[in-house]
Protein backbone atom coordinates (compact mmCIF):
# COMPACT_ATOMS: atom_id res chain seq x y z
CA UNK A 1 0.00 0.00 0.00
CA UNK A 2 2.93 2.09 0.92
CA UNK A 3 4.20 1.99 -2.98
CA UNK A 4 0.58 2.91 -4.29
CA UNK A 5 0.54 5.61 -1.82
CA UNK A 6 1.43 8.78 -4.15
CA UNK A 7 1.06 6.55 -7.67
CA UNK A 8 -0.85 4.06 -9.18
CA UNK A 9 0.88 0.94 -10.51
CA UNK A 10 0.50 -2.43 -11.72
CA UNK A 11 2.55 -5.44 -10.13
CA UNK A 12 5.80 -5.12 -12.15
CA UNK A 13 6.35 -1.37 -11.62
CA UNK A 14 5.71 -2.11 -7.71
CA UNK A 15 8.22 -4.74 -7.97
CA UNK A 16 10.62 -2.92 -9.77
CA UNK A 17 10.17 0.49 -7.63
CA UNK A 18 10.72 -2.09 -4.83
CA UNK A 19 14.17 -3.16 -5.89
CA UNK A 20 15.27 0.01 -7.62
CA UNK A 21 14.60 1.67 -3.99
CA UNK A 22 16.23 -1.09 -2.25
CA UNK A 23 13.25 -2.07 -0.50
CA UNK A 24 13.69 -5.57 -1.10
CA UNK A 25 16.30 -5.71 1.93
CA UNK A 26 13.09 -5.02 4.37
CA UNK A 27 9.96 -6.52 1.41
CA UNK A 28 10.32 -9.90 0.21
CA UNK A 29 9.84 -10.33 -3.71
CA UNK A 30 11.37 -12.32 -4.92
CA UNK A 31 8.28 -14.21 -5.98
CA UNK A 32 6.00 -12.72 -7.89
CA UNK A 33 3.24 -14.65 -7.15
CA UNK A 34 3.40 -13.39 -3.49
CA UNK A 35 2.87 -9.91 -4.72
CA UNK A 36 -0.37 -10.63 -6.91
CA UNK A 37 -1.60 -12.71 -3.49
CA UNK A 38 -0.60 -9.79 -1.13
CA UNK A 39 -2.27 -7.32 -4.00
CA UNK A 40 -5.40 -9.85 -4.05
CA UNK A 41 -6.00 -9.68 -0.19
CA UNK A 42 -5.42 -5.88 -0.41
CA UNK A 43 -8.05 -5.47 -2.85
CA UNK A 44 -10.83 -7.95 -0.93
CA UNK A 45 -9.94 -5.82 2.05
CA UNK A 46 -11.22 -2.84 -0.14
CA UNK A 47 -7.70 -1.37 0.79
CA UNK A 48 -6.70 -0.87 -2.57
CA UNK A 49 -8.52 -1.01 -5.83
CA UNK A 50 -8.28 -1.33 -10.04
CA UNK A 51 -7.76 2.07 -11.62
CA UNK A 52 -7.46 0.94 -15.19
CA UNK A 53 -6.27 -1.74 -17.26
CA UNK A 54 -3.58 -0.87 -19.53
CA UNK A 55 -3.41 -2.63 -23.24
CA UNK A 56 0.18 -2.05 -25.24
CA UNK A 57 1.13 -3.86 -28.09
CA UNK A 58 4.97 -4.44 -26.75
CA UNK A 59 3.86 -5.21 -23.52
CA UNK A 60 0.93 -8.28 -21.88
CA UNK A 61 -2.09 -6.34 -20.57
CA UNK A 62 -1.68 -4.75 -17.31
CA UNK A 63 -3.89 -3.82 -14.24
CA UNK A 64 -3.10 -0.67 -13.04
CA UNK A 65 -3.85 -0.42 -8.90
CA UNK A 66 -4.63 2.66 -6.46
CA UNK A 67 -4.87 3.07 -3.10
CA UNK A 68 -8.60 3.74 -1.60
CA UNK A 69 -9.30 6.26 0.86
CA UNK A 70 -9.67 2.67 3.32
CA UNK A 71 -6.54 1.90 2.31
CA UNK A 72 -4.93 5.07 3.24
CA UNK A 73 -6.70 5.16 6.47
CA UNK A 74 -5.15 1.25 7.07
CA UNK A 75 -1.58 2.72 6.00
CA UNK A 76 -1.54 5.15 8.49
CA UNK A 77 -2.58 2.74 11.44
CA UNK A 78 -0.46 0.57 10.54
CA UNK A 79 2.50 2.72 10.16
CA UNK A 80 1.49 4.12 13.85
CA UNK A 81 1.82 0.21 15.02
CA UNK A 82 4.58 -0.72 13.57
CA UNK A 83 6.85 2.06 14.38
CA UNK A 84 5.76 2.68 17.74
CA UNK A 85 4.88 -0.19 19.33
CA UNK A 86 7.87 -2.66 19.41
CA UNK A 87 7.00 -6.80 18.69
CA UNK A 88 8.39 -9.75 18.96
CA UNK A 89 8.97 -10.94 14.94
CA UNK A 90 10.23 -14.32 16.11
CA UNK A 91 13.42 -14.44 13.75
CA UNK A 92 15.03 -17.83 12.97
CA UNK A 93 18.53 -17.11 14.45
CA UNK A 94 17.48 -16.87 18.09
CA UNK A 95 15.04 -19.60 17.59
CA UNK A 96 18.73 -22.05 16.45
CA UNK A 97 20.43 -20.34 19.11
CA UNK A 98 17.64 -21.71 21.88
CA UNK A 99 19.18 -24.84 20.92
CA UNK A 100 22.67 -24.16 20.27
CA UNK A 101 23.13 -27.00 23.39
CA UNK A 102 22.09 -30.13 20.77
CA UNK A 103 25.90 -29.15 19.40
CA UNK A 104 28.94 -28.95 21.30
CA UNK A 105 31.04 -25.50 22.25
CA UNK A 106 33.55 -26.27 19.63
CA UNK A 107 31.03 -26.65 16.61
CA UNK A 108 29.00 -23.96 18.01
CA UNK A 109 32.24 -21.63 17.71
CA UNK A 110 32.69 -23.27 14.29
CA UNK A 111 29.42 -21.81 12.92
CA UNK A 112 29.28 -18.37 14.52
CA UNK A 113 32.61 -17.85 12.83
CA UNK A 114 30.89 -18.50 9.94
CA UNK A 115 28.11 -16.41 10.66
CA UNK A 116 30.64 -13.88 11.85
CA UNK A 117 31.97 -14.25 8.23
CA UNK A 118 28.75 -13.47 6.47
CA UNK A 119 28.03 -10.32 8.97
CA UNK A 120 31.28 -8.76 7.87
CA UNK A 121 30.71 -9.64 4.15
CA UNK A 122 26.81 -7.64 4.90
CA UNK A 123 28.21 -4.74 6.82
CA UNK A 124 30.75 -4.30 3.53
CA UNK A 125 27.56 -4.35 1.10
CA UNK A 126 25.74 -2.32 3.60
CA UNK A 127 28.42 0.69 3.68
CA UNK A 128 29.04 0.46 0.24
CA UNK A 129 25.43 0.96 -0.41
CA UNK A 130 25.38 3.77 2.03
CA UNK A 131 28.25 5.23 0.15
CA UNK A 132 26.53 5.29 -3.19
CA UNK A 133 23.50 6.71 -1.81
CA UNK A 134 25.16 9.22 -0.36
CA UNK A 135 26.44 10.22 -3.96
CA UNK A 136 22.87 10.41 -4.88
CA UNK A 137 21.63 13.10 -2.18
CA UNK A 138 18.71 11.01 -1.11
CA UNK A 139 17.02 12.30 1.63
CA UNK A 140 17.41 10.31 4.93
CA UNK A 141 14.15 9.69 5.38
CA UNK A 142 14.11 7.02 2.80
CA UNK A 143 17.04 5.36 3.81
CA UNK A 144 16.26 5.15 7.34
CA UNK A 145 15.81 1.24 7.35
CA UNK A 146 19.30 0.75 5.93
CA UNK A 147 20.28 2.46 8.82
CA UNK A 148 18.39 0.03 10.83
CA UNK A 149 19.45 -2.80 9.03
CA UNK A 150 23.59 -1.35 9.33
CA UNK A 151 22.83 -1.14 13.40
CA UNK A 152 21.25 -4.36 13.66
CA UNK A 153 23.78 -5.99 11.79
CA UNK A 154 26.62 -4.32 14.10
CA UNK A 155 25.02 -4.99 16.77
CA UNK A 156 24.98 -8.68 15.84
CA UNK A 157 28.40 -9.11 15.04
CA UNK A 158 29.55 -7.89 18.34
CA UNK A 159 27.04 -10.10 20.32
CA UNK A 160 28.49 -13.38 17.99
CA UNK A 161 32.08 -11.93 19.01
CA UNK A 162 31.36 -11.48 22.48
CA UNK A 163 29.74 -15.40 22.88
CA UNK A 164 32.74 -16.58 20.51
CA UNK A 165 35.20 -15.08 22.79
CA UNK A 166 33.36 -16.94 25.93
CA UNK A 167 33.11 -20.29 23.59
CA UNK A 168 36.98 -19.94 23.33
CA UNK A 169 37.99 -18.68 26.90
CA UNK A 170 35.59 -21.48 28.11
CA UNK A 171 33.62 -19.40 30.02
CA UNK A 172 30.60 -20.21 27.94
CA UNK A 173 30.53 -24.12 27.72
CA UNK A 174 28.49 -27.39 28.27
CA UNK A 175 28.62 -31.15 27.61
CA UNK A 176 26.20 -33.77 27.72
CA UNK A 177 26.43 -34.82 31.39
CA UNK A 178 25.88 -31.12 32.34
CA UNK A 179 22.60 -30.66 30.54
CA UNK A 180 21.52 -34.14 32.02
CA UNK A 181 21.66 -33.29 35.34
CA UNK A 182 20.46 -30.05 34.66
CA UNK A 183 17.38 -31.40 32.57
CA UNK A 184 17.37 -34.21 36.00
CA UNK A 185 17.15 -31.13 38.71
CA UNK A 186 14.76 -29.18 36.69
CA UNK A 187 12.32 -32.00 36.53
CA UNK A 188 12.32 -32.62 39.92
Amino acid sequence: MGLLYRDPMHPYAIQQRIKQWGKDKVVNVGQRASLYKTINRLREAELISVRETERDQQYPERTVYEITEAGRVACHAWMAEMVATPRNEFPEFPAALSFLALVTPETARELLTRRREALVARLADLDAEAAQTTRMNLPRVVLLEDEYLRAMTDAELRWVDAVSGDLTTGRLAWDEASLAAFTEAAAE
